[in-house]
């Protein structure tokens, strides 16, 4: 079932971007909500798609909630159960559009573009602002940023129990390489 959503919004996106789309899905993000002097709390996700249409600047992005790796097993399982609630919210969703986007600009040295749009998480949906570096490679176009989100604002509650140990910021990385 998951791969079925998963395959129509691919498709629904591809469709729409018809020869001028880019794609991964093999992109990386990492996340971090750590608080000084306690355990580390880290996951990355490394088989994020995107999608990128380089004539008009618009830019979606999927991450399977399942898909985020932890170093300890147990913080997996209460991220997945507790906290964004994956089997009723499986996915992290992206749509937006970068400001001003030539991919003719584009060279090694990248350049920093803001990119605004609406992030989708545990149901809820917030409007997002953005810097992302661009690169043009020998591997494709390369989208580098971080930036921080807060939890309140997708109702992702941290338990009292542990809220001195994560952090409501959550930085967020990723890196993308679209071909």
């Amino acid at each position: 079932m998951k791969k079925n959503l998963f395959v129509l919004f691919l498709f629904a996106i591809v469709s729409a971007f018809a020869q001028e789309k880019m794609i991964t899905k093999t992109g990386k993000i990492t996340f971090e909500a750590s608080v000084p002097s306690f355990e580390e709390v880290k996951a990355t996700n490394d088989n994020v798609s995107c999608i990128l249409n380089t004539k008009t600047g618009e830019i979606a992005a999927l991450a399977l909630q399942k898909g985020f790796r932890f170093k300890i097993a147990l913080m997996e399982e209460h991220y997945n159960e507790n906290y964004v609630e994956s089997d009723k919210f499986p996915k992290a969703t992206f749509k937006g559009i970068i400001e001003k986007f030539l991919v003719s600009d584009l060279d090694k040295n990248g350049k920093n573009y803001i990119i605004k749009g609406t992030l989708e998480l545990h149901g809820k949906s917030k409007e997002i602002q953005i810097t992302a570096k661009i690169s043009k490679t020998d591997k494709g176009i390369e989208l580098k940023s971080d930036f921080a989100v807060n939890a309140d604002d997708f109702a992702i509650e941290i338990p009292s129990v542990v809220s001195k140990k994560v952090s409501k910021k959550v930085n967020v990385k990723l890196d993308f390489i679209v071909k």
